[in-house]
């Protein structure tokens, strides 16, 4: 499904130059094909803004060649940005009151800086609610990724995220539950997703809620889960939109906040990423680290140059899938005014069909 470039935005460019197929106004002008609309409600923290709208751009416009995509970015005025940050926002990004009078096909709800051990504390929590309900009511359906599950499990299900006593990161296996669902649909019995937090919601918590799990392993436990309507929320706790890299700049960040002082033990190595080559080069460094730290002389350069010919992407396609079957349904169930979330005939209780069959 080709992204369409609406503006200027870097990151058009920046994926028209990894090979994806992004097309003109003009150019999507001229194809007979009815468009699809999708927010980007992008919470992320100003270092990550960028790149976030990257992975889910990719993601969405690899994951079918026929629809095109049209993708509203914006975020929360409450959530405090620096100058750089906030002169890319008033650029490129459109405000909540605009997508709210055009309307939206889908949603993606990214993740967020977190200070706040009770979500509920944070401030972008009352302004994040307020776009979940908005779009229950108004959009066909919901993606939400990590962070934005966790807060509408908290939020609109009542259910607690539970501290975690290891940081779960890394990549790791899943197997497919439910498999006559038609999100996950022609998809392997097992896939792999890149995971990143210090808290869960388990399997259990959600049955609870008639919320349906479509994929969990037993190290990461929940990767997918759908609201119990079938369809209309989507839930991520892992990032199938993660670059190859991802985790590595992540781990790379963790070091540095170790030599900072702001954490105080030093970071465990994301669990079944780095091959066997890369491992002995980072446990080399970190004996490197710790020694200069010991002798009080600067730590060595990170060896990231050294790591990247060995990273692998494992996780692309079947999150690139996934979101395919996703945005295929909602083509078929969602209106042509997209104000109106449902074409006529469909159920917003069982949008799918799905639930009296399975």
């Amino acid at each position: 499904m080709p992204l369409v470039q609406k503006n200027d935005l870097p990151t058009y460019q920046r994926l028209r130059q990894d090979g994806h197929q992004i097309l003109t106004q003009e150019r999507a002008k001229q194809q007979d094909i009815r468009g699809l609309h999708v927010g980007l409600l992008n919470m992320m923290p100003d270092a990550a803004l960028a790149a976030t709208e990257r992975q889910f751009f990719r993601l969405v416009g690899s994951s079918n060649p026929i629809s095109q995509f049209h993708i509203h970015p914006f975020t929360l005025d409450e959530i405090p940005r620096n100058e750089v940050a906030s002169e890319h926002i008033a650029r490129y990004y459109e405000s909540f009151d605009t997508i709210k009078e055009q309307g939206l096909d889908a949603l993606i709800i990214t993740g967020a800086n977190v200070t706040q051990a009770d979500l509920s504390k944070e401030v972008f929590w009352e302004p994040l609610m307020s776009v979940a309900n908005w779009a229950y009511e108004n959009v066909t359906s919901t993606l939400c990724s990590c962070l934005a599950s966790h807060a509408l499990f908290q939020g609109q299900y009542g259910i607690p995220r539970k501290r975690l006593t290891n940081k779960c990161w890394g990549v790791f296996e899943h197997s497919m539950q439910k498999r006559t669902h038609p999100l996950i649909h022609d998809m392997n019995t097992h896939i792999v997703v890149p995971h990143s937090r210090f808290n869960e919601v388990t399997a259990e918590q959600l049955k609870e809620k008639g919320i349906h799990v479509l994929a969990e392993g037993p190290e990461p436990g929940v990767q997918l889960a759908v609201s119990p309507d079938g369809f209309r929320t989507v839930f991520f706790q892992g990032h199938p939109e993660y670059d190859r890299i991802s985790l590595m700049k992540e781990y790379k960040r963790d070091i540095g906040l170790y030599l900072n002082g702001q954490i105080d033990t030093y970071p465990p190595m994301p669990k079944h990423y780095f091959d066997e080559f890369s491992s002995a080069i980072l446990c080399e460094y970190r004996e490197s680290v710790l020694s200069a730290l010991r002798a009080g002389i600067s730590a060595p350069e990170f060896p990231e140059a050294h790591l990247l010919p060995h990273l692998r992407n494992t996780w692309h396609d079947s999150g690139e899938a996934m979101v395919g079957n996703w945005l295929g349904l909602m083509y078929q169930i969602t209106h042509t005014d997209r104000k109106l979330p449902f074409m006529e005939g469909v159920n917003p209780d069982d949008p799918l069909g799905w639930l009296e069959q399975s």
